[in-house]
């Protein structure tokens, strides 16, 4: 397994101690630890965390480009190891009802969409890569969970009372804007590839 595809499976491996830091245990007897993890060390930690993982993908496809690792693995496993990042940390949000499930749950049928797609390319011997408008619809995703991961934070430093309206709004437009380019992707893929689902021949 060359180094490219090592980075990807370390960022599957992340995404259960991101999970841990950012969901209280509900347990009896987890109480100190819970006080920590909705903590700043938690908070902290979470953010390390995602941030560590979100790297991974930048790394992992820049030693694939540049080393010329490119790989049908790595192109299959990449995608996979994106999704479980975002929809995993994305879901955690939302159980704290710090982020829509509206947008969750577009993301998801969008990632189910693309997902069908990607088998019925392979049926016929064909692995879609990620495409430059799926990577920016990764990196949108990646930066708005990364600032919603920086607010409570940022709370607990300044002593703010949330909710801050300036916060709020830039939560808004980033929020916005990966919903936009989650949708946009979605069709981006489904148009240059409709032949897998039309059968139509080029």
């Amino acid at each position: 397994m060359n180094i490219a595809n090592k980075l990807t499976v370390s960022r599957i491996l992340i995404i259960p101690f991101i999970i841990l830091f950012i969901l209280p245990l509900p347990f009896e007897g987890a109480a100190g630890w819970n006080d920590f993890v909705t903590g700043l060390g938690g908070s902290i930690i979470a953010l390390v965390l995602f941030s560590l993982a979100s790297l991974t993908d930048y790394l992992d496809g820049h030693f694939a480009r540049k080393q010329d690792m490119v790989s049908n693995f790595g192109k299959f496993l990449d995608p996979i190891a994106d999704k479980l990042l975002v929809i995993s940390t994305f879901a955690c949000l939302v159980a704290l009802d710090r982020a829509s499930v509206i947008v969750l749950i577009i993301i998801i049928a969008r990632e189910f969409i693309v997902t069908g797609l990607r088998l019925m390319a392979a049926e016929k011997g064909v692995v879609i890569a990620a495409s430059m408008f799926g990577k920016a619809k990764m990196v949108a995703q990646l930066v708005t969970i990364i600032y919603l991961l920086t607010e409570p934070i940022f709370y607990q430093l300044t002593g703010i009372v949330p909710p801050s309206q300036p916060v709020e709004i830039i939560e808004a437009v980033l929020v916005w804007v990966t919903v936009l380019m989650t949708v946009l992707s979605g069709v981006d893929y489904l148009w240059k590839n409709r032949r897998f689902f039309l059968d139509v021949q080029d």
